[in-house]
């Protein structure tokens, strides 16, 4: 049974399909939840594997998805430049489906058919409309921080700074002057009085036990690459945190990145580009702000949703 016949259905006809599949405490599952375990029952039923990751596609058109987080790794799945191009999957896309192990002469897992591509049937997601297609307008939604009887912190921001939806900003200060706990206060006003956003935290060329404490302090998903990482996996998970973000924002989704740092991300391309025979201040080459600049750019407001 497809995604589309599925959604048709409703919450008591879902709970029948769920009993005869022997699905457990199908009673408290919500209709999306209760949909993805009945696609997950019925892959398993036939001896394959239900997996979903991220898509990221590569140079030579095919792409796998990151089943770990947005990083390489051992459980990442193969997906063929024909699934690619029949679905119009885009790097970023949360793509769930039916998946085999590995063969002999096999590295990966490879996807053998697409079930939902960002909570979406398929064919419906191959008609959305691209992210740069979509009208940027100018922010008239505040994004309210303060928290009643919390802290004054985020009070403050909205009485000097107040943040608006499609709105870009920048914390500038001298270091240890508390700029990743304001970030972190910023991120527990968004998730609490703001369910509607999508957060998403990404830490770049931080120290590990700073990840640590970040996941634990806000509901959001925590995007890392520690500073014992090559800077080429630095900008590898920013490009794929920014099209993951573009994805949600084409499914009328709100999206706020908090990144940390902009500058740390701008040594990482600076250490990576090909130079071009200019030098800004502090040894910087002016090629190597494109990314940031492309990062901080794509914030706006959407006219479409």
């Amino acid at each position: 049974m497809a995604l589309a016949d599925l959604e048709a259905k409703t919450l008591n006809e879902l709970q029948d399909v769920a009993k005869e599949l022997n699905i457990g405490n199908y009673r408290r599952y919500r209709k999306q939840e209760l949909i993805m375990r009945i696609l997950q029952a019925q892959t398993e039923q036939t001896g394959l594997l239900f997996r979903s990751g991220i898509l990221e596609i590569m140079a030579e058109g095919y792409g796998f998805l990151r089943a770990s987080g947005y990083l390489p790794g051992p459980e990442d799945i193969y997906v063929s430049p024909s699934q690619i191009k029949r679905f119009g999957l885009r790097v970023g896309d949360e793509v769930l489906g039916q998946v085999r192990p590995p063969k002999d002469n096999e590295k990966y897992y490879a996807l053998l058919r697409v079930e939902a591509v960002n909570g979406l049937d398929p064919e419906q997601a191959r008609t959305r409309a691209g992210f740069e297609q979509l009208t940027p307008v100018f922010p008239h939604e505040r994004i309210k921080l303060e928290i009643p009887e919390g802290d004054l912190t985020v009070r403050v921001v909205d009485l000097f700074s107040p943040i608006g939806k499609g709105q870009r900003g920048m914390i500038v200060s001298p270091p240890k002057a508390g700029k990743t706990t304001l970030l972190k206060k910023i991120g527990q006003s968004v998730v609490r009085n703001n369910p509607e956003i999508y957060l998403m935290v990404l830490l770049l060329d931080e120290r590990p036990e700073e990840v640590t404490d970040m996941r634990r302090s806000v509901e959001a998903e925590v995007i890392a690459s520690t500073f014992d990482r090559p800077p080429e996996e630095h900008i590898q998970v920013a490009d794929l945190v920014l099209e993951r973000a573009k994805r949600l924002v084409e499914g009328k989704r709100d999206v706020v990145i908090l990144l940390d740092s902009l500058t740390r991300f701008s040594r990482a391309n600076n250490l990576v580009i090909p130079p071009s025979g200019r030098t800004l201040s502090g040894g910087l080459d002016p090629a190597a702000l494109h990314r940031p600049k492309r990062f901080f750019g794509a914030a706006r407001k959407i006219e479409e949703g």
